[in-house]
């Protein structure tokens, strides 16, 4: 599994990274694991999973957490976890 992150402000990307991972976990662990291993690289506390989140990743593999996902305030606009390669 490939998840690609990125941190955007004003449309514009400033941050991304790849996350990688072609163990025998479940989707589900490797999901949030990379959530959890992007964070610490980003140095940014674990977003909240709203219902929109969660729905729109079922749908479309792909979310977009925006400052109403995070307790802290955040200086970006939205982090956008996409999955872009499924084992």
């Amino acid at each position: 599994m490939r998840i690609w992150a990125k941190i955007f402000t004003e449309n514009r990307m400033i941050k991304d990274d790849l996350w990688e991972d072609y163990s025998n976990d479940t989707r589900t662990h490797k999901v949030f694991k990379a959530l959890s291993d992007i964070c610490v690289k980003f140095d940014l506390q674990q977003p909240i999973w709203l219902d929109s989140n969660v729905k729109e990743f079922k749908r479309h593999s792909k979310t977009r957490f925006t400052k109403d996902s995070f307790i802290e305030e955040v200086p970006f606009d939205y982090l956008e976890f996409h999955v872009i390669e499924e084992d």
